[in-house]
């Protein structure tokens, strides 16, 4: 998939790029990225090394966007999407996108919409008929300025 340029959302910002995830992205601050959305917990490098080639090893099946800020080499925003492979719909696919933050610094710079339309167009060239997400009735609002509409109601059950 090639990467998105600036341009790709009419918003014209030279300091900003969007790109697949590196495993030189720890050490820019990616899970303290993903600390602001929710428990990251403390990785090792070598920890984080195994969980980035496993997810690599699943190709364009699983896909972890960031946005850099060139300027600072800080990461700006994140988020991922995994196509699910299904028997529905004549072996149809669905995009699932989580993990969505945009760094305190950076919001207000539309960033996380650039993030949902990535992840939204690498599911489109992947086949997916739909991409879906669950969110918080908070983030209701910003879902839907990117397009996005409630389907129902999400159910979870965590496990300790």
């Amino acid at each position: 998939m090639a990467e998105a340029s600036n341009s790709d959302t009419g918003k014209e910002n030279p300091t900003f790029k969007i790109r697949r995830l590196e495993i030189s992205d720890k050490r820019k601050g990616y899970m303290e990225l993903l600390g602001q959305l929710t428990v990251a917990g403390s990785l090792t490098d070598e920890e984080f090394d195994r969980r980035f080639e496993e997810i690599s090893s699943y190709g364009d099946d699983h896909l972890i966007c960031v946005i850099e800020d060139e300027s600072s080499g800080k990461l700006a925003a994140t988020g991922s999407v995994m196509i699910e492979k299904k028997f529905l719909r004549s072996c149809g696919k669905v995009g699932h996108i989580e993990d969505v933050v945009v760094d305190s610094e950076f919001r207000g710079k539309h960033l996380g919409k650039r993030v949902v339309e990535f992840l939204t167009e690498h599911s489109r060239e992947m086949g997916c008929y739909k991409v879906i997400l669950d969110c918080s009735v908070e983030k209701k609002v910003f879902y839907e300025k990117c397009g996005m509409f409630n389907r129902g109601i999400q159910m979870s059950k965590y496990f300790d």
